[in-house]
């Protein structure tokens, strides 16, 4: 069975390094199967303080085991994860609401790692319906070179190589793209005042991006570097069976103070999450294949109000839109 790729199902929020806290290529405790690590190493370092609980595991299982076999520490316990595909098939289990997956998942594992990956967020049905969408826009010929916050030289192209649009959720035509957006609202809208000591309470519009391929990418770079109001950012991805090995494009995310990075393959139906300021700085690396993604950027009321002040944004400001966080989306 192949790694785990990612950070997984919302009923899985311990699904990280014990000792290192890293969210990717994990392996699990054969003996307790709750417990995961990222190397045979880390689990020989953490065994000491891991075995208390490991063995107060054990004692649930019905097949009883001799002491010898509750001592050993033998690296071979550890078996590999199941994929996150596996775990969080909505085929396997009820797909959970909203403010359960908010509260459960979403908000201790931001609050912890300040990433946080969902899988089979839509359904395939929905999720193709919202790939049409973005491809019958893409022929309308609206995407244009994405831009940079600064743009101070023509050298964009050498930083990012997607096509991007702006999307509000009215225009004729997007009307899936809508509903995820409204998805995406109804998320946030249930983790409000629990992420951090943020307040949502707007957004901005939907970007539609492509990398055509032919190696195009996003070098390095932080979404909020400067303090524009932006708190959470939001991506759903629409590329289906994705192989990272041959089509690259994975988003690479360097956690601040940590040694180790996040690597999350742009999968079909896969949303992710995590802090837009300089606390995760990430890349989009080369793609080889034609990668689509629809990002939204939630912002914390107090730092858009100064950062209006500041930069004189005028009305919502630059792609942002009001968004009412006190109710439900209408659904669509």
């Amino acid at each position: 069975m192949d790694r785990c790729a990612t950070v997984l199902a919302p009923d899985r929020d311990k699904q990280y390094c014990e000792l290192c806290g890293k969210m990717e290529n994990l392996l699990k405790c054969g003996r307790c199967r709750i417990s995961f690590y990222c190397s045979k190493e880390h689990q020989k370092q953490h065994w000491k303080k891991h075995k208390l609980t490991c063995r107060e595991a054990d004692k649930s299982k019905t097949v009883p085991q001799t002491p010898h076999q509750q001592d050993k520490t033998d690296p071979d316990l550890i078996n590999r994860t199941e994929s996150s595909e596996t775990v969080s098939s909505s085929t396997t289990k009820p797909k959970p609401q909203s403010h359960k997956l908010a509260t459960d998942y979403i908000v201790p594992c931001m609050n912890k790692h300040g990433i946080c990956v969902v899988d089979s967020f839509l359904g395939e049905d929905m999720g193709l319906s919202i790939l049409e969408d973005v491809k019958a826009l893409q022929q309308t010929g609206k995407f244009t070179d994405g831009q940079l916050v600064s743009q101070k030289s023509d050298s964009t192209k050498d930083i990012r190589g997607d096509k991007i649009t702006w999307i509000e959720g009215t225009e004729p035509g997007c009307e899936k793209i809508c509903f995820l957006m409204s998805r995406m609202d109804d998320l946030v809208r249930n983790c409000n005042g629990k992420l951090g000591n943020y307040s949502i309470n707007g957004r901005t519009k939907a970007m539609v991006a492509c990398y055509p391929g032919k190696g195009t990418g996003y070098v390095r770079h932080v979404d909020n570097p400067n303090g524009d109001g932006r708190c959470v950012t939001c991506i759903y991805y629409l590329n289906k069976n994705w192989d990272a090995k041959a089509n690259g494009g994975v988003l690479r995310i360097f956690p601040e103070g940590k040694a180790q990075f996040a690597d999350i393959e742009p999968k079909f139906d896969r949303l992710v999450l995590f802090w837009s300021d300089r606390r995760n700085p990430h890349e989009v690396q080369p793609a080889y294949a034609t990668r689509y993604a629809i990002t939204v950027w939630y912002f914390d009321a107090d730092e858009r109000a100064k950062a209006k002040e500041k930069y004189l944004i005028t009305g919502a400001g630059e792609k942002g839109v009001k968004v009412e966080l006190n109710k439900p989306s209408e659904p669509r």
